[in-house]
């Protein structure tokens, strides 16, 4: 990681249930002395698979993640962001109802309005992080985004405290893949199911072939349609 005096900043790790960032995850704990206090946090739509779930479980178990698990409150008719709050793997929504929320809300998100991702991960956890009294000053926030993925990182990385740990170390995906063989449990669904399974932001390809495997997931985007 590049050198920053963090003895007094919390680290804030997103993390989103696939293996990039269970990756991730697991060495910033190993070098969790290094930061005053160590987050893990994983904002639930209630669209990610059911797998996806419980792998976030297991790193809680077996790597002791102590993950956050949050969920979008949305404020229909009030001129005020999405907030957040607690659940846990047993209460977390597997129907879509933060989802349908934020729809009911702001609209069906797609490539003009992207609205998804704001209000259900990122003010949502913007809203938990400062129910803990942490403001950007406070923290970085570590984003699971690999060495061969570097033309995602964020222009405005250093105005949030952003950083990327794995574009530092020179991580990419076949060294995710490697180090999950070793280990003892794994994400037990195919890369395309990862996240929110239907997510529009996904290729043709990949939705084309979730549609072949497992159409039943698209039966919630086609209830908001109509």
């Amino acid at each position: 990681m590049v050198q920053r005096d963090t003895s007094d900043k919390t680290l804030v790790i997103s993390f989103s249930g696939g293996r990039t960032s269970g990756y991730l995850t697991k060495r910033l704990l190993d070098e969790k002395h290094k930061w005053k206090d160590v987050i893990v946090i994983f904002a639930n739509t209630g669209q990610e698979h059911e797998k996806t779930l419980e792998f976030i479980n297991l790193c809680d178990k077996k790597f002791g993640f102590n993950t956050v698990w949050i969920e979008a409150v949305a404020h229909p008719g009030k001129k005020k962001t999405s907030t957040a709050k607690v659940v846990n793997f047993k209460t977390a929504s597997r129907d879509g109802k933060p989802f349908e929320a934020i729809i009911a809300k702001y609209g069906i998100p797609w490539s003009k309005a992207a609205h998804c991702t704001r209000e259900l991960k990122e003010y949502p956890i913007k809203n938990y992080l400062g129910s803990l009294g942490l403001d950007v000053k406070d923290r970085y926030m570590a984003i699971g985004i690999r060495a061969d993925e570097a033309k995602r990182i964020s222009k405005s990385a250093d105005n949030f405290n952003l950083v990327y740990p794995l574009i530092d170390w020179g991580v990419d995906k076949q060294d995710v893949l490697d180090w999950w063989e070793d280990q003892t449990f794994d994400l037990d669904i195919p890369e395309h199911f990862g996240n929110c399974v239907w997510c529009w932001k996904k290729s043709y390809k990949k939705l084309m072939t979730i549609m072949i495997e497992d159409p039943k997931v698209f039966d919630f985007p086609e209830r908001m349609e109509k």
